[in-house]
């Protein structure tokens, strides 16, 4: 009895653990204390393969009664409504930092680049980079459905899980801004274990559709997928070293920027490839 009962618990646990890392990437608030917060990374890309299959029915079940130039753009609504806007909102954060660091005296900037980072009100260049990247990724969808069903419906899945995987990897190598708030928490417990671990889940994810669909699946499949996470880890070294010499380190603004630019450098990569191997 005294078995079953720690056992009982112990799923309970990692049920709540699952649940609190869902919430968190949607941008739900959620109860946990600083060690337990530093647990959400690991399983992020698991949570991102959720979103993907929200996709892929929206896909299916918008079809059904839309127009197919409009099926692009619902499911590009539901992809931020599923985050909540938390990576177009860091995006735009970033870049009013970056334009009023442009702006305004050195000095001055040093010291009021938190304070903007983490402002309410949303400038011209955040406003600016928010219409490119919905305007860039909605054309990027509408391409890609003239592509091959693998290559259209694998990047679906896989479009909420490349920025978590980038997320991951930045917070492996950035350095927090701050010396407060959750980023601090992230950024100061990181490990190797938890990003090894989001890695292994995404590589898992690119060969598992050779398993499943090798009949569908483009012959060179495997080689992009390789192509993809070598390029994907250099652009996350490249904008964490950035952030650290222009803003100061890593927020949680630089970290949804860096996932929202990861989202467009994928989805420009998948429909450079295939038109390549045509």
């Amino acid at each position: 009895m005294e078995q079953w009962c720690q056992e009982k618990e112990r799923r309970k646990t990692y049920h709540e653990e699952i649940l609190c890392r869902l919430a968190y990437c949607t941008g739900k608030s959620v109860n946990v204390t600083g060690s337990d917060i530093t647990k959400i990374p690991t399983f992020f890309v698991l949570v991102g393969l959720v979103q993907g299959a929200i996709l892929l029915t929206t896909d299916y079940c918008a079809g059904i009664v839309f127009h197919p130039d409009l099926v692009p753009g619902i499911i590009l609504l539901v992809h931020v409504v599923l985050n909540r806007g938390r990576q177009l909102c860091g995006l735009a954060g970033t870049f009013d930092a970056i334009a009023a660091k442009k702006q305004g005296a050195q000095d001055a900037e040093t010291q009021t680049r938190p304070l903007r980072l983490s402002h309410s009100v949303t400038g011209p260049a955040g406003v600016t980079a928010i219409v490119f990247a919905l305007g860039l990724k909605y054309l990027s969808l509408l391409n890609l459905t003239h592509f091959l069903p693998f290559t259209y419906y694998s990047s679906l899945i896989l479009l909420p899980v490349i920025p978590k995987w980038t997320i991951v990897i930045s917070m492996f190598y950035g350095k927090p801004a701050v010396q407060d708030g959750m980023e601090r928490s992230f950024l100061h417990r990181k490990g190797v274990k938890k990003t090894a671990i989001s890695t292994l889940i995404l590589v898992l994810l690119f060969i598992l559709p050779g398993l499943l669909f090798r009949d569908s699946m483009p012959g060179n499949q495997h080689i992009f997928f390789a192509a993809l996470l070598i390029t994907l880890y250099g652009l996350c070294r490249v904008l964490a070293h950035y952030f650290h010499a222009h803003l100061g380190g890593h927020r949680g603004d630089t970290l949804g920027a860096t996932g929202e630019i990861a989202e467009m450098s994928f989805l420009f990569m998948v429909i450079i490839w295939s038109r390549l191997s045509i």
